[in-house]
């Protein structure tokens, strides 16, 4: 039978940097079909499949969510081959270890373990999606026949790297596009146009230095990040154009709209500013039973139950637990196998030893899930 850390291995070797998703996702359904869970393919776009798996059950399932996606790679960066799965002691290095295809490989062994006893089974469900990296445009992108196909009702596990620890919530994200216009001239006479560069430029210094973003006593502070900027078309071109994409992770109470004109104004004159990826944050509170259920599974591992912060980066709970609570979000906890400074870095690794430890643990919510 298939182990976690086999279906890891597996899982690094394929290739998903935006595409490819959909091959990861076939080889996850022939695991799991073997236990007896049902599958389903979700189209979104070409190769990009995303996989619903589901045992029979009485009520609303328990699901446990992924992304089988990750960020990009320089290979030359890299001291290890980034889809070598090369392991060092307890080590496994490579693109999407914490970030987070331990996560999946663990969750969809111990659904397959816990389909193979015979019991009584509540309903478990496993969404593993495509482009979460990309502002969960996966799930974002599904038709409404795609997602009558992910039961609702039941709680939300996302599978996320945390090192095995509680977390009740996470950040949002609110991703925009500002984009200058100017008027291009002869780069030997720079003052006969208006440089857009040049004033976005100032735009995303200007944000970048901004202290006055709102906190959270639990999330922290709002942050803001200038991920991307191009424009111009030539060296000896005044620029007439130029586009800056602003990566803001926020935090409960903060009105959409007064973000973007705080961000307007911090920008200036000439430069528009307009929703990319709108995210909103996920809170549990510690009371939910649901979490009483997860602390209980923790403790039965032998693992601190104690919630810990709210985490900085976003995960498919965005969308996905508002879909299964069919706009109202449903209990949902993040807890995975991967380590959160691991993510998105160089010589990327997760430890072996927490992904087992990870498969206990669902197994124990599982278990209690059901019993």
């Amino acid at each position: 039978m298939t182990s976690a850390l086999d279906l890891l291995t597996d899982l690094i070797r394929f290739r998903t940097i935006g595409g490819g998703e959909g091959a990861a996702a076939r080889h996850c359904a022939a695991i799991i079909e073997k236990a007896g869970v049902g599958t389903q393919l979700l189209g979104w776009a070409d190769g990009r499949e995303q996989l619903v798996a589901r045992t029979p059950g009485d009520g609303p399932p328990l699901t446990f969510t992924g992304h089988l996606d990750t960020v990009p790679v320089d290979a030359e960066d890299w001291s290890a081959d980034p889809w070598g799965a090369e392991r060092d002691g307890d080590r496994i290095v490579g693109r999407g270890t914490s970030d987070m295809k331990s996560g999946v490989a663990a969750a969809l062994i111990a659904v397959v373990n816990h389909a193979s006893r015979p019991h009584a089974c509540r309903g478990v469900q496993l969404v593993l999606t495509a482009g979460e990296e990309t502002g969960c445009t996966g799930l974002l992108g599904l038709d409404d026949g795609a997602r009558s196909a992910i039961a609702g009702g039941g709680p939300l596990v996302v599978a996320e790297p945390t090192g095995n620890e509680l977390v009740l919530g996470h950040k949002g994200a609110h991703w925009m596009r500002l984009r200058a216009t100017g008027r291009s001239a002869h780069g030997s006479a720079p003052e006969l146009g208006d440089n857009a560069v040049v004033r976005l430029a100032r735009a995303g210094v200007a944000l970048h230095e901004f202290d006055g973003w709102p906190t959270d006593e639990r999330f922290g502070r709002v942050t803001a990040n200038v991920g991307m900027f191009s424009g111009g078309v030539a060296t000896n071109v005044v620029p007439a154009a130029a586009e800056l994409m602003l990566d803001i992770r926020t935090v409960p109470g903060v009105d959409p709209d007064e973000l973007r004109t705080q961000v307007g104004a911090l920008a200036g004159d000439k430069v528009s500013v307009a929703d990319h990826v709108l995210l909103a944050p996920v809170d549990t509170g510690a009371d939910d039973p649901f979490v009483g259920l997860v602390r209980s599974a923790l403790a039965d591992a032998g693992l601190d139950d104690t919630p810990q912060a709210p985490a900085r980066y976003f995960t498919d709970a965005s969308v996905l637990a508002g879909l299964l609570g069919a706009g109202a979000a449903v209990p949902t906890v993040v807890l995975g196998p991967g380590e959160t400074a691991q993510c998105h870095v160089v010589d990327e690794w997760c430890l072996a030893s927490r992904v087992e430890q990870a498969v206990e643990v669902y197994g124990a919510l599982l278990a209690r899930w059901c019993g």
